[in-house]
């Protein structure tokens, strides 16, 4: 298949691209590239590029394409509170814009990145399903449940969009991202002896594998449209659902000589979801998600100790997206709309 992977220069679209690649699909990337430099080890290239912001890109440069894999947005919820007005124009309004192109284009199956972040807070023990009720409580969380609403009255027997409702994704990435949990517990605990948690360590959150993710794009986009037109599923293995104490349990395990802090205010995250993901491994039984908490933060330790990664680079802006965003900012490289001048 000929597939346009939108936002292929991120943090899940650098080990998209390559599996892609290997799976023998015709891949090409659409970026603004807003972290082009905020590499962790080597880059990953060779693939034709449309160099462009999804926002202005022109119905001409959609056509041809047999499907496209949607992953570029504003990520994640801090710097949803940084300007919401961001997340709601890139994240819904824009992404909105790509799909109708898309469909006119002649595309024929639309995978969108959504998030189980849109069950929000649960205060029950059940597992949330595809079916369960949506609770968004961020920006990020809020677009993802609007796009997923609009997105499914574009369905039709021409296009078909499926949305994977990733868990808290992890693992390594040329494009690392060191501002989402288990990343963030590993990175610490490496650079400065402390797995530091923010919250009281008691929410509950799924995570799932950057690789995992791929391979479920790769699935989702191959398979017989019955099984999946206008869908959700969610993203993950039931046995990864973990209180974030419990993840940083496993990092203790992993990163030697390093101690549990406990740095925040010490109430609970309001986000709090334990999430069902029977639909995915009942429907794809030969997908195979390969990668546990504790495999992922081995191979994070194993990463930051071969790049040296210091506690500066932690807390500074070539990992950490709201903090590089702020950067372009304040250089005067983006204007108000968070377009490059």
């Amino acid at each position: 298949m000929r597939v346009l992977v939108s936002g292929h220069h991120g943090y899940i679209g650098s080990v998209l691209m390559p599996l892609l690649a290997k799976a023998g699909h015709d891949a090409v990337g659409l970026d603004c590239f807003y972290f082009e430099g905020c590499t962790l080890g080597q880059e990953c290239g060779g693939f034709p590029v449309i160099r462009k912001d999804l926002r202005d890109m022109p119905a001409g440069d959609l056509a041809g394409f047999d499907a496209v894999i949607h992953l570029a947005a504003l990520s994640n919820d801090p710097l949803g509170d940084l300007k919401s007005d961001w997340t709601y124009d890139i994240n819904h309004i824009g992404s909105l814009r790509l799909a109708r192109l898309a469909k006119e284009a002649g595309a024929r199956r639309f995978l969108f990145s959504s998030s189980c972040s849109m069950y929000g807070a649960n205060t029950s023990d059940d597992l949330l399903a595809e079916s369960s009720p949506l609770n968004p409580l961020t920006a990020y969380a809020i677009s993802k449940a609007r796009l997923e609403g609009d997105l499914a009255k574009l369905a039709d027997d021409r296009f078909s969009p499926v949305y994977l409702r990733n868990s808290t994704a992890y693992g390594v990435s040329p494009r690392l991202r060191l501002d989402i949990v288990l990343n963030n517990l590993v990175a610490w605990a490496f650079t400065t002896g402390k797995v530091r948690i923010m919250s009281d360590g008691t929410p509950w959150r799924p995570i799932v594998h950057i690789e995992d993710i791929s391979r479920a794009f790769i699935a989702l986009m191959e398979a017989p449209r019955e099984l999946v037109h206008n869908q959700a599923f969610n993203i993950g293995r039931n046995d990864e659902n973990y209180q974030v104490r419990d993840l940083a349990g496993f990092v203790k395990e992993t990163v030697p000589g390093c101690e549990i802090e406990y740095a925040g205010k010490g109430g609970p995250d309001p986000r709090n979801y334990r999430v069902d993901f029977t639909k995915l491994a009942r429907t794809f039984p030969n997908l195979k998600l390969q990668w546990t908490a504790r495999c992922g933060a081995q191979q994070l330790y194993e990463a930051y100790k071969a790049a040296g990664l210091t506690a500066a680079e932690l807390q500074g802006r070539r990992f950490i997206r709201l903090n590089h965003l702020k950067h372009l900012l304040d250089e005067g490289r983006l204007d108000d709309t968070l377009r490059f001048r």
